[in-house]
């Protein structure tokens, strides 16, 4: 019995290309030193002491070049490539890592980060497009699955490493650690990886279908889109003020803070790759398990106004992982999904577009509310959000349901 769930499991990493693995390691390292992320809200605050409100503005300027950057990359990738794209991308937002480092006050921290989320976004759509061209068709979902694993084991290794660095060293040394990894990673890539000319993404002879109506005409992908967004802004206060909770309600060190988001990554390594074969195996409908995700996320917010133990932590990160896993992998192919053949780039775009705007809202809403009210406001506003987007997902599969009955009665 268990070895043969040890092989189902081992299965699930079949069929991928070379390219597709060196993807894989390059996300990996680069993800492994993405340790400033999760501590950069405690950083701004506690060794910088800057405001509630302040952080929330920085963690804004921070949205704000990711939202510019996902779009120029969706533009550029069209223009130049994927590959060129991917190389720029890396190599300058890890030297702008370097930068950071002697930046102190809060206008050059919000121009510092609003330029370095510029460049180092153009990498999502790029990286994207770029599965495309080097995933088989029928692997794309697992494709993504299998870097999102990359990327999350990186976050597992990355955020318990900061944390001892941050003792030992403090804060400024995630920042030489971060910028290593952005140039190493792109270095694997460069020296492993050459361009694939030719892809379905930039075959000009033969583009495919043609789009006859706009994305912006797409109303189900629009309602998807807006849960999309929700899910992001729920997500992303794991970075923002969840950290500050953890030290102010519990006296949690940055190591503890960065155990909880250790298992979080663990747990997505194990589990998420079986959860995506299971739902395709058995044909689920992937609206329906985002959904669930958005849903779910709401439950973990909720779950933090029981405040008088610690576990209540760890409860939380259970159920927000199991969220995690239900919404994003999904989501990205869901998105995919909703695009004619030839224009999957320009729904990437704007679907990676819908996270920048969460990097945006997320830290503004989340900073704004403990400033002004409480942890506990912001946790009941944010359950309440996790709801509207259960909704929005529930209306988006009923639009897509009518859609599909139209086209068999036509």
């Amino acid at each position: 019995m268990l070895q043969t769930a040890l092989q189902r499991y081992i299965n699930n990493f079949k069929g991928f290309s070379r390219e597709i693995w060196i993807l894989t390691i390059i996300t990996f390292i680069n993800r492994a030193g993405t340790m400033v992320l999760p501590f950069l809200s405690k950083y701004l605050n506690e060794d910088l002491h800057f405001s509630y409100s302040q952080v929330g503005w920085i963690m804004v300027c921070f949205g704000a070049g990711s939202l510019l950057g996902s779009w120029l990359g969706g533009k550029l990738t069209d223009k130049i490539g994927f590959y060129r794209i991917m190389i720029f991308s890396l190599l300058f937002s890890g030297l702008g890592m370097f930068t950071l480092v002697f930046i102190k006050s809060f206008t050059g921290l919000c121009i510092g980060m609003f330029i370095l989320m510029s460049i180092a976004d153009m990498f999502r759509p790029a990286m994207f497009v770029s599965l495309g061209a080097y995933a088989k068709p029928e692997n794309r979902t697992r494709a993504l699955t299998l870097v999102r694993l990359a990327i999350n084991l990186g976050f597992a290794a990355g955020p318990a490493m900061g944390g001892l660095i941050i003792m030992g060293i403090g804060y400024e040394g995630l920042f030489w650690v971060d910028g290593t990894s952005c140039i190493v990673a792109i270095l694997v890539f460069w020296l492993l990886v050459k361009e694939k000319k030719k892809s379905k993404f930039q075959d000009k002879e033969h583009p495919g279908e043609v789009l006859t109506t706009s994305v912006f005409k797409d109303k189900p992908f629009w309602f998807f889109l807006s849960m999309c967004l929700i899910t992001g802004i729920l997500f992303f206060q794991l970075f923002n003020t969840i950290p500050l909770y953890h030290k102010k309600q519990f006296s949690l060190t940055e190591f503890q803070t960065g155990l909880l988001l250790t298992m979080n990554g663990i747990m997505i390594f194990f589990l998420e790759m079986p959860i995506v074969s299971y739902v395709e195996r058995k044909s689920i409908n992937k609206i329906k398990v985002v959904t669930l995700g958005c849903f779910l996320m709401a439950i973990s917010f909720f779950l933090l106004l029981v405040s008088g133990f610690t576990s209540v932590l760890v409860m939380m990160m259970i159920v927000m992982t199991f969220a995690e896993m239900f919404a994003f992998p999904f989501s990205n192919s869901v998105a995919l999904s909703r695009a004619p053949k030839g224009h999957e780039g320009r729904y990437m775009a704007i679907y990676t577009m819908s996270f920048s705007l969460a990097h945006i809202f997320s830290p503004m809403i989340g900073m704004e509310m403990i400033d002004k009210f409480s942890f506990s406001s912001n946790w009941i506003l944010m359950g309440s959000f996790g709801l509207i987007g259960t909704i929005l997902g529930i209306i988006t599969y009923q639009l897509v349901q009518k859609e599909r009955l139209k086209k068999q009665l036509s």
